[in-house]
């Protein structure tokens, strides 16, 4: 791939009403009812109107059966299951990157490679998977998990998992299926194909893909991590990581951090980009755009059962500390140690907590003008800390129509920004290579 100007990366956590968890609760917002697809189009067509990279589809799998009251206040889920989702939107975007997240604990290999091959086709190469290898106790019920894997080993099948994806993937040359001759009835040639004989620990696969290579040779790779044992698999597998952080020092630190592991995979620093989530608060001044953020702080529920990043505090007063050796989450440990590290820092109660961190999931928070939000991004990405930003916008669709209408504009004056999309995939989009088929490297080095 030639080389190219560095320009920042966005792109947008994509969730029904809006990433705020109460955003449902705001006047104006059509809460409750089934999933509208015409409202994903609206916000992908926004997306694209914008030049923004991809949208970026949550998954939050599996609800247990006595979590009704939970979910009677707090709703999780009720859009559309991920991939199916890109599927439906490639008809009605061109440029815009769909990447889905799916969980590596209840698929199988041959059948998700299939999948995300038929999508990058669909969408002309423009697919990416969010890898998630976590195990919450409802999705444990939802799918029956009667001995669910530890941290550690759940990420040991993530690996394999995308180990055997891209052997499938590669299981057919790039140009396998346009040899066809009539005449000679050979529809391909069988040197073109390379059967996958997997034997590992959580996989057992002898299979060919029923399907040709991925456009984009692989969808590309992404996953969130803040754990060491995330920074690592990140390091080893991701092309892009969506991180957590409030503050530029700890921006730099995380990026530094992940990026000075790639060497020991062969792999350069470009071939991971960083991009934070970001909440962000528009106004014409800064008082409105203070005044903003302080409606979505005054809508938060803090009655009934209390969440603090997985851990369940409704035990615990509201207007205390967080107490002394709290039970760490199964999930998210590398985001539950920022909370305890802010909490003991600042010295905050569990309310200031709630209202500081989980409801943005501790990711930072810019609130301005747009000419502010614009200087503080450009002030990561020139200083270490960003490639780019995954934007959680607080309300749909106000929210994003704000970004790109006031703030994609100032981004694109300082010359970080694009103008106009020049390549046709995900990949193009990202500065990211097309990984060459493995089977036809090792024919290069035999010959």
């Amino acid at each position: 791939m030639s080389q190219r100007k560095r320009q920042l990366s966005l792109s947008v956590f994509v969730q029904l009403y809006g990433t705020h968890a109460h955003a449902w609760r705001q006047p104006g917002v059509r809460a409750g009812g089934t999933p509208s697809l015409a409202e994903w189009v609206k916000i992908v067509q926004t997306l694209e109107r914008g030049k923004f990279d991809f949208a970026f589809f949550a998954d939050f799998v599996g609800n247990g059966g006595d979590e009704v009251n939970t979910i009677e206040r707090r709703p999780r889920g009720g859009g559309f299951e991920p991939l199916t989702l890109t599927a439906a939107l490639a008809s009605f975007s061109k440029n815009i990157g769909l990447v889905a997240t799916v969980n590596t604990n209840f698929n199988e290999p041959y059948n998700l490679a299939r999948r995300l091959a038929s999508i990058d086709h669909l969408t002309n190469g423009r697919s990416g998977w969010n890898v998630v290898s976590s195990l919450s106790e409802g999705a444990e019920k939802s799918f029956g998990v009667a001995q669910p894997l530890d941290h550690a080993g759940r990420y040991e099948r993530a690996a394999e998992f995308i180990d055997v994806s891209k052997k499938l993937w590669d299981s057919w040359d790039d140009d396998a299926f346009d040899y066809a001759s009539k005449e000679s009835g050979v529809f391909l040639e069988g040197k073109r194909g390379h059967p996958v004989h997997h034997q590992g620990k959580h996989f057992q696969v002898d299979a060919l893909l029923d399907i040709a290579r991925p456009i984009q040779g692989y969808p590309v790779f992404f996953q969130a991590g803040n754990s060491d044992a995330g920074r690592e698999f990140a390091a080893q597998y991701a092309e892009v990581i969506y991180a957590a952080a409030q503050t530029i020092e700890a921006a730099q630190a995380f990026y530094s951090d992940v990026k000075g592991r790639l060497a020991k995979y062969g792999r350069e620093p470009d071939d991971l980009k960083v991009t934070p989530g970001l909440f962000y608060f528009i106004g014409a001044s800064r008082q409105e755009a203070q005044e903003k953020y302080d409606s979505f702080l005054q809508a938060v529920d803090l009655s009934g059962k209390r969440n603090l990043m997985g851990v369940d505090v409704s035990a615990y007063p509201l207007d205390g500390p967080l107490p002394e050796n709290i039970p760490e989450p199964v999930n998210g440990r590398g985001r539950w140690q920022q909370v305890v590290a802010l909490a003991r820092r600042e010295n905050l109660t569990i309310r200031e907590l709630i209202l500081r961190f989980a409801t943005v999931q501790g990711h930072r928070i810019v609130i301005g003008t747009p000419d502010d939000i614009a200087d503080q991004l450009a002030d990561w990405f020139h200083n270490g800390a960003a490639d780019g930003f995954n934007l959680k916008p607080a309300l749909l669709p106000s929210s994003l129509d704000d970004f790109v209408n006031l703030v994609v504009p100032q981004l694109q004056r300082r010359g970080i920004f694009r103008t106009e999309y020049e390549g046709t995939t995900l990949r193009e989009h990202l500065g990211l290579h097309r990984p060459p088929n493995a089977n036809a490297l090792k024919a290069i080095k035999a010959a």
